[in-house]
């Protein structure tokens, strides 16, 4: 089989399926038009996020028989035009369904404790304790939405720290040792902290918004490693500014590029510079599923899954 690396990925990929006797071509700069005119020559397509993989690209794909996507997420893929065309999907969530679970950990108990701002304070010469006074997981009521290896992964981190975690899915019977599955509505009575941790399909688009967050009978810490579009970000700020929201850890932000390469300098505006300058809210780019562990086990998943399913 003839498979193409639209991104860079760790070249244990490359090793490997080399080893197997697939035939491998690297293109890792090309436009999305410029693959276009040649995608037809492959059997399989290996990316992250570089170059999406609509309708167009697929009907083009003559002789696709995969795409494995380094990652979790399969919105950059036209999903059902893959289905019909028969192009089996692939990915690998179970390769950085810890570095997200620890992200989540560390970016929660960063913004409860004011452990940024203390620690800038002091480097400054500013010396502040009550002001920096922490609020403490134990005893908190901890909801997710979306309980597949992030969320299960996130649950078990938590199992240490004296919180009762709970979750909504849209699938049944997903309960365990570490988190009870409830209705959604259950969740928004009883959460102190929600984190979300679903894909971005049509149904989950914006789904915490204004509506969402009026539905939520705490005031709660947010945190979101999903997807930035899950969230309508005038609506978390407004949260936020009248202390509904207590506080937000994004990893993720509406105002990414398709690619997650940067922010879309374009959608620059008041809702944005607010998250990035305000107390309330600790950003990261993207990286929560982005350790140097996870490189490495998000590639070898994919490996393991191309050479059963094709070699």
């Amino acid at each position: 089989m003839k498979i193409l690396l639209l991104d860079h990925n760790h070249p244990l990929i490359t090793e490997q399926l080399l080893a197997k006797g697939f035939i491998l071509e690297e293109d890792f700069t090309s436009s999305y038009d410029e693959v276009l005119q040649k995608i037809d020559r492959y059997d399989g397509i290996i990316i992250r996020s570089r170059i999406p993989l609509d309708k167009n690209f697929l009907e083009n794909a003559k002789n696709l028989k995969f795409i494995a996507r380094v990652g979790a997420g399969m919105e950059n893929i036209d999903l059902n035009a893959a289905k019909d065309l028969s192009i089996e999907l692939i990915n690998s969530p179970e390769g950085n369904r810890d570095s997200v679970a620890e992200h989540v950990v560390a970016m929660l108990l960063i913004l409860m404790n004011r452990l940024f701002i203390a620690s800038i304070e002091v480097k400054n010469g500013i010396w502040k304790r009550e002001e920096n006074r922490g609020d403490e997981l134990l005893g908190k009521t901890f909801g997710i939405i979306g309980y597949g290896n992030m969320g299960k992964a996130t649950a078990k981190r938590l199992s240490g720290f004296g919180v009762k975690v709970i979750f909504h899915d849209i699938l049944p019977d997903l309960g365990d040792e570490f988190a009870t599955q409830v209705s959604l509505e259950t969740l928004q009575k009883e959460a102190d902290i929600l984190s979300l941790h679903i894909p971005l399909d049509n149904s989950t688009k914006y789904l915490v918004d204004e509506n969402f967050i009026s539905k939520m009978n705490k005031n709660f810490y947010f945190v979101n490693t999903a997807r930035g579009k899950n969230v309508n970000t005038s609506a978390l700020v407004k949260a936020i500014k009248n202390g509904k929201i207590l506080g937000a850890a994004l990893d993720v932000l509406e105002y990414e590029k398709s690619s997650f390469e940067n922010l879309d300098s374009s959608l620059d505006n008041e809702d944005l510079q607010f998250l990035l300058t305000s107390e309330k809210v600790i950003v990261t780019p993207h990286i929560a599923g982005w350790t140097h562990q996870s490189k490495e086990k998000l590639a070898q998943f994919i490996v393991d899954k191309i050479v059963a399913k094709f070699y």
